[in-house]
């Protein structure tokens, strides 16, 4: 168990550089396996889920190494074998191995992953996707086995209940050596659905319409990198520090950002009134003053990102009014309410709505990050805190937030991360 000490109250200032998109890697890495080739990845964040996801490859007889960003992975060799199930279970995108490994030998068998609980995710669409793709589907006590007959998977027409960035995913992965056309209808549009398709076309792969509601995947039998892929940065790693910075900030630069993934985000910060300067892939947030209250309603892509709305809930206690939180993606992503009130948040649940009312001073507390994005809007209260705020479950943070520690003390932050070992003081 790690847990992270922040003394409160020190004002942000400098620079910081954003790194690779978390949601893209950990579906890069399962992909990677239907490479017939090695495969090198770029940009790649230095995170938990990442070595978690190292461990399952090398569970398959598939090597990996991870130097200085740079993850090369040779699936050249991979054996079907069990996968390592607790690091099946700490991470759910675990899943994309279902699809992965669907196409690459025609069948798969995995203990249903795990990962943030933040309310039920069911995976009903991705396994509608692979039954439509000739595979048989067996679901037993969280073990979901899938299996094809001689002929393997064929090209479909897939409507998409709802819109799903996993399902949209493992069907795309399933897809890609399948025989024939497949079609997929009410796709997910995030960023990172167009990076997985850039990395499957740039080894040959035939996916059009990433970025639309309606992709096309027509089947190739081989696929061959034969240059590094470099992962889009981290638009919700950007957006956590945007709202760090105007919580606490006296001027502070954040680099490596695509502002057009940023927008829905950004509009917000705009509209509390934010002193935000916007660049081509940077962005300037001064000093806040006189911050107004604002209504956030997550959406998926290219609306207000659900992983968004914690990290910006300490802001908007900045803010003069009440603001209302609505998450039509995961309504029950309500674990960091409890532990910003035992810092003092005027913040309350009611009804399908977060109400965050204007709080004139939060205090260091010991606080629980029950998931990433928690962690993350508990770390910039106990920024803006005074005294020693402890977050436990820390490791929950280094999930999804690469050299944290190190780029929050360029910032000026006072932070250390604790273990029962040892003490990491960067």
């Amino acid at each position: 168990m790690k847990k992270m000490i922040i003394h409160g109250g020190q004002r942000l200032s400098g620079s910081v550089n954003i790194g690779g998109a978390k949601n893209s890697t950990v579906a890069l890495i399962p992909a990677a396996i239907l490479a017939d080739t090695p495969v090198k990845f770029d940009m790649v964040p230095d995170i938990l889920d990442v070595h978690n996801l190292m461990l399952i490859l090398e569970s398959m007889n598939v090597h990996s190494r991870f130097v200085d960003g740079v993850l090369t992975i040779d699936p050249t060799e991979i054996v079907e074998a069990p996968m390592p199930s607790r690091a099946i279970k700490s991470l759910r995108a675990s899943y994309y191995f279902m699809g992965a490994l669907l196409g690459r030998f025609g069948r798969a068998t995995l203990t249903f992953p795990g990962g943030d609980n933040i309310g039920p995710r069911p995976i009903d669409q991705h396994i509608k996707a692979f039954k439509a793709l000739g595979a048989e589907v067996e679901d037993s006590h969280g073990t979901v086995r899938i299996t094809t007959g001689e002929d393997g998977l064929h090209g479909a027409r897939i409507f998409l209940d709802v819109v799903s960035v996993g399902a949209t995913i493992n069907t795309i992965l399933a897809a890609v050596k399948a025989n024939g056309l497949t079609t997929i209808e009410n796709a997910a549009k995030e960023p990172e659905i167009i990076d997985i398709a850039t990395f499957l076309n740039n080894m040959g792969a035939h996916v059009r319409g990433a970025g639309t509601d309606v992709i096309r995947i027509e089947g190739v039998p081989v696929l061959r990198a034969t240059n590094v892929h470099t992962i889009i940065p981290d638009r919700i790693e950007a957006g956590t520090y945007l709202a760090m910075a105007a919580a606490m900030g006296d001027g502070v630069q954040i680099h490596n950002i695509i502002p057009e993934h940023l927008e829905s985000f950004t509009a917000k910060l705009i509209e509390m009134g934010v002193d935000l300067q916007i660049g081509e892939d940077s962005a300037y947030v001064g000093p806040s003053k006189n911050l107004k209250a604002i209504q956030v309603k997550t959406l998926p892509f290219p609306g207000f990102a659900t992983d968004l709305q914690q990290p910006i809930t300490p802001l908007l206690l900045m803010a003069k009014g009440s603001s209302v939180i609505v998450d039509t993606i995961y309504p029950q992503r309500l674990k960091h309410v409890p532990e910003l009130k035992k810092m003092g948040a005027k913040i309350r649940p009611e009804k399908d709505m977060v109400i965050v009312d204007h709080t004139d001073h939060l205090t260091g507390a010991t606080v629980d990050a029950g998931e990433i994005r928690a962690g993350a809007a508990l770390m910039i209260a106990a920024l803006m805190a005074d005294g020693t705020t402890t977050i436990t479950s820390a490791e929950n943070i280094l999930r999804g937030y690469g050299s944290i520690v190190e780029k929050m003390t360029a910032l000026n932050a006072d932070v250390k991360i604790e273990d029962t070992d040892r003490v990491e003081e960067l």
